[in-house]
């Protein structure tokens, strides 16, 4: 399938899966690789609290980390965050994609 014939609704459950795949789905690699990047480097600095107690060698790594008490909030909400625009960037570039379908499907008239 080309680019252009490829359905866009994939695109919507892979970033919400993983953000950027998305992207990558409908051709855009460098923004997929820069949403990605970004959404690494939310996980990794502001999660790295909550699982550096997850490193003791006591507990199993997945038990503490699953811990829901010792999570605070912008630990969660920035990745989140950063996961829902990347999902609102893929919906306006499908929009953007179906709009341009839609106007070179229909021919333009020239007013007469």
């Amino acid at each position: 399938m080309t680019e252009l014939s490829r359905p866009i609704w994939p695109a919507y459950p892979l970033s919400a899966f993983v953000a950027g795949l998305g992207h990558c789905y409908l051709g855009q690699w460098k923004r997929g690789a820069i949403w990605f990047a970004l959404y690494v480097l939310a996980l990794a600095f502001l999660s790295a609290r909550t699982l550096s107690g997850a490193l003791d060698f006591g507990e199993p790594f997945v038990v503490t980390a699953l811990q829901f008490e010792s999570v605070a909030y912008t630990d969660v909400a920035v990745p989140l965050a950063v996961l829902v625009i990347c999902l609102l960037d893929v919906y306006l570039i499908g929009l953007t994609r179906r709009t341009a379908a839609k106007t070179a499907a229909s021919p333009a008239s020239n007013g007469s």
